[in-house]
């Protein structure tokens, strides 16, 4: 039925597909790696921690005593040193843990900001 000159085409054809199917697949059609899909994963998962954990720091914020003074020393406080001064008072480090989180203490700081300024 085939003949060998007939192979060639045939075989060049099918790679060529191949590389094209590839190419619109991983290029516009959404295809990732298992790395990639891991990475999203995981910065999806890290995410929706945060906010979980957010709305917990800022409460145990509002509950400690001296609330006002800490609430000004905060907004005293550089934007970018927000976090910091959260996670040294203790509010961003979550039961089982030894230390905060610096991605919930980040949110947390903004949450209560903008809560004060409400």
């Amino acid at each position: 039925m085939f003949k060998v000159e007939n192979i060639q085409p045939v075989v060049m054809g099918a790679i060529g597909g191949a590389v094209a199917l590839a190419i619109v697949g991983f290029g516009w059609g959404g295809w990732v790696t298992g790395g990639t899909a891991e990475a999203m994963a995981k910065k999806q998962a890290k995410s929706a921690t945060v906010a979980a954990l957010a709305p917990i720091c800022a409460a145990k914020f509002q509950a400690d005593s001296g609330f006002e003074a800490k609430l000004s020393e905060l907004n005293d406080t550089s934007a970018y040193q927000r976090s910091t001064f959260i996670e040294k008072g203790g509010w961003a480090t979550m039961p089982g843990s030894e230390k905060g989180d610096r991605d919930v203490a980040k949110a947390c700081a903004e949450m209560i900001i903008e809560m004060a300024d409400a």
